[in-house]
This record gives C-alpha cells, sequence and structure tokens, in this order.
C-alpha cells in the first residue's frame, strides 16, 4: 500500500522545550496506525502539527503526495483530514444533528445536502434516536461518538482520533472499534489514532508506532512492538488500561 501520510522528521519547541524531535511516521492509504506513548511524549502535538494548529519548526508533513506542513486547519480539512479533540466539546446549545450538520457544511452550501450527510452519519455511529437532543444532555460515550460524526461530516480521507475511547467501559470501548473497523472495512478510511486503551489499540491497529519523550522509539506490527525491551519499559510497564 503507497502512504497516504507521510510525517518526515518533524521538530517542534515550545520556549526552548522540545515536544516533538525528528518523529517520521508514515499511514499506508486505507490503514490503521496507532500512535502511542505516555502522558506528555508527545503525540497530540504531532497531530497538531498535522492538522495544521502549530506548523513544524523543522521537517515535512506530505499528505497525498502534496506538502501540507505550514496550511491553515481549515485548508488540511478541505485537504480531506478530519480529526476528533482529545477533550470533546461539542456545541452544547445545539442538537446531535446541528452539531454535524456544521461539519457537513465543509462539502457544501446546502442545507438539504448537509442534513442528509448527518442523518446518515449519526445514523451509522447509532446516534440517530438522539439526533434532536441537545448535545449537552448526551451521555460521554455519546458525546464521543458525536465527535467522531462531526469530523467524519467533513468527509475525510484520513481521520484523526486523539483519545476518543478514554473513560469508556470496556463493553463501550467494543462498541467504538466495531464502528472504526466498519467505517475503515466498508468506506476505506483511514485511520491514525492516539489511544492509551490498548485493548482498542490491539484490535484496531495493523501498526504501532511508539513515541517517548518527543522521539520515535519503536514502530512494526502490534504484536513485535509491545513485545520491544524499550516499549515495556517507558510504557506498557506502567499500569495501563487493557
Amino acid at each position: 500500500m503507497s502512504a497516504l501520510l507521510e510525517v518526515r522528521g518533524i521538530s517542534k519547541a515550545f520556549r526552548g522545550l522540545k515536544a516533538v524531535t525528528g518523529a517520521s511516521l508514515e499511514v499506508p492509504q486505507g490503514a490503521i496506525v496507532a500512535l502511542i506513548g505516555p502522558n506528555g511524549a508527545g503525540k497530540t502535538t504531532c497531530f497538531n502539527m498535522i492538522a495544521g494548529v502549530f506548523k513544524p519548526d523543522s521537517g515535512e508533513v506530505v499528505f497525498a503526495g502534496r506538502r501540507i506542513d505550514g496550511l491553515r486547519p481549515d485548508q488540511i480539512c478541505n485537504a480531506g483530514i478530519g480529526r476528533t479533540f482529545q477533550i470533546v466539546k461539542p456545541f452544547a446549545g445545539l442538537s446531535g444533528l446541528d452539531n454535524v450538520m456544521v461539519g457537513a457544511f465543509n462539502r457544501t452550501v446546502h442545507a438539504a445536502e448537509a442534513r442528509r450527510i448527518a442523518f446518515e452519519i449519526l445514523d451509522k455511529l447509532g446516534l440517530g434516536p438522539k439526533r434532536d437532543l441537545p448535545a449537552a444532555s448526551l451521555t460521554l460515550p455519546d458525546r464521543k461518538r458525536l465527535e467522531v460524526a462531526r469530523a467524519l461530516a467533513t468527509r475525510p480521507r484520513l481521520l484523526l482520533l486523539d483519545e476518543v475511547m478514554a473513560g469508556l467501559r470496556p463493553t463501550e470501548t467494543d462498541v467504538m472499534v466495531e464502528v472504526f473497523r466498519e467505517l475503515n472495512r466498508r468506506d476505506g478510511l483511514t485511520i491514525l489514532l492516539i489511544e492509551h486503551v490498548m485493548r482498542a489499540v490491539m484490535a484496531l491497529a495493523q501498526n504501532i508506532v511508539v513515541l517517548h519523550h518527543g522521539e520515535i522509539i519503536a514502530a512494526g506490527a502490534p504484536q513485535d512492538v509491545v513485545r520491544d525491551p524499550a516499549v515495556l519499559e517507558c510504557y506498557l510497564g506502567e499500569e495501563t488500561e487493557v
């Protein structure tokens, strides 16, 4: 498979503190890749550089053969990268349907088409019966799914998932895992996820990349990475949810 996303030696420092140093990774077209590591390892900073929140101090981000580092977040979204955020913040006073329609307007100016897209995605994520409820009234699992729905409404080729399963019970995690499997299998959606819930990582990812102190220390197939001594020492030896 050819790489849809190529991250080439990106680095980022904040007031002299090196958050990410020379990180490189590839996400093949149609794959699910997990980016894992301890808290503070630089994972979300990597996402923010890919999504245009930060411009890398050095290195390149290439998406579908085009350099995108330095572009604005809206330009990167228009190029085909959607993302979720670690802390979900829907428009609390709007309904679930209206929240997703906001994302859908990235691809259409017609309200009827945006509504159709939102209905389709909400049904796919099991939120159809709750689409008219205010987002503020939804449970945490439902708000997590709504966050995913808003990102999907932008019609991405690559979806960046930032800890969307954090705080979910094992049964709720399993439901989300199946949703992402189906999106990948049926719709061909490419996914790069940050996740601490190893139960989900092992069930979803074809490849795992491990970040520690801003540097990539391991990458490869899940069964190999989880046995890597350096990974066991810095991360999997911690109290990790599995």
